[in-house]
């Protein structure tokens, strides 16, 4: 038995967290940290995981992967990704993550949605951190991941009697 935390022992609830609700605990998750690990599917067909920053508009992630690597190769090929993101874990009360799975578009500096991207990724840190010249953007390309399917997970949802797994899907046009 839990002392602390009661809650976190059988039953659980089986309650669906309401999709506003939902959204907004998803936002707050992708806006509480900016790494995450991206699995993609190599040449091969083999699934290849890399971590890589990245920084969220709503419930799209944006990235800078680097020209030429593996996994920017892998997003060309196949735009087809997941995308795994968690708190910090400190016990079964605590457990809260993400698992995206979506489409990578690789947008072409200058293309349309390029500044955009170059908006939401902080690259003016980033070059900073690396000693770069931060007086304009890198002339890169940008990644966008637009989710189609995301399965979340927070413990602490029990104790507000919903499930603490949940499920979101992108509705249909």
């Amino acid at each position: 038995m839990s002392y602390a935390y009661k809650w976190v022992e059988p039953p659980w609830p089986e309650r669906p967290l309401p999709r506003a609700e939902l959204e907004d605990r998803i936002a707050q998750l992708l806006g509480s940290t900016n790494m995450c690990v991206l699995a993609t599917v190599d040449g091969r067909g083999q699934p290849m995981a890399s971590p890589i920053e990245y920084y969220a508009d709503g419930l799209d992630l944006y990235m800078l992967p680097d020209p030429g690597t593996p996994k920017l190769k892998a997003m060309q090929r196949d735009p087809r990704v997941s995308v795994a993101v968690h708190g910090a874990y400190h016990g079964w009360h605590s457990a809260r993550g993400a698992q995206i799975f979506g489409r990578a578009s690789i947008i072409e500096p200058h293309a349309p949605g390029w500044e955009h991207g170059m908006k939401v990724f902080r690259w003016h840190e980033w070059m900073s951190d690396l000693g770069m010249d931060t007086s304009k953007p890198f002339e890169r390309q940008v990644c966008r991941i637009v989710p189609e399917k995301i399965l979340y997970t927070e413990t602490w949802l029990w104790k507000q009697g919903y499930h603490a797994k949940q499920r979101w899907e992108r509705l249909k046009k």
